[in-house]
């Protein structure tokens, strides 16, 4: 009977918070968030929180010290675990090696566009870290849903990108564009296209880009 009790108690779920960390230091908590164009929305028991996308740097999950904890003697640690979002960083540094661009600037885009979230899925259905659409994803022969794939077809796209603007001289801007609303749309305007949207994120790239340098 006592083994039963303590096989019950270590199948408790480990509690935790979820936070979404801002650019001016505030911390929010919240159940679950989705993104709507330029609106992220956290949803909580006590409603729903909309930011605009580019006051939210990342989300963080970390222990809730006021959660119920199991009333059993703790095992004794073996390895520090390492951060969840380590791992979307270091795939993004062995990418860019990979295809040849600064870390710098992949990891840039990829703050931009999901704060290195692997789950994160957008109202338009961008899958992962790079929000990569399903389609775009099917035509670099990745898999959106697998992390490794999602970064790599992503720094591929931003690598070809550039390389198709490569004697323009707006090329880095021409490139972000594309990766935003398609080449076709720059195409057709010979430009960033007039969307706000597609505005705002080459220039949040740009300002996350020369932030980090």
């Amino acid at each position: 009977m006592i083994l039963k009790s303590l096989i019950f108690a270590l199948c408790l779920p480990l509690w935790s918070a979820k936070f979404a960390v801002l650019e001016s230091g505030s911390h929010l908590q919240f159940d679950r968030w989705e993104r709507q164009g330029t609106e992220i929305l956290l949803h909580s028991n006590g409603g729903t929180l909309t930011l605009r996308a580019s006051d939210v740097i990342e989300f963080i999950e970390e222990a809730d010290p006021a959660a119920p904890v199991p009333s059993i003697p703790a095992p004794a640690p073996i390895s520090k675990p390492q951060p969840v979002k380590a791992e979307p960083r270091q795939l993004i540094a062995e990418m860019a090696a990979q295809y040849g661009l600064p870390e710098k600037f992949v990891s840039s885009v990829a703050r931009t566009e999901s704060a290195y979230q692997t789950n994160a899925v957008s109202q338009k259905g961008a899958i992962g870290v790079m929000q990569l659409m399903p389609g775009t994803a099917k035509d670099l022969g990745v898999d959106p849903h697998d992390v490794r794939q999602n970064i790599e077809g992503g720094t591929k796209l931003l690598r070809d990108l550039l390389v198709q603007y490569q004697n323009d001289p707006d090329q880095v801007r021409k490139a972000l564009a594309a990766y935003n609303a398609g080449p076709g749309a720059v195409a057709k305007y010979g430009g960033i296209p007039p969307y706000r949207e597609t505005q705002q994120y080459v220039e949040k790239v740009l300002k996350n880009y020369q932030g980090a340098k």
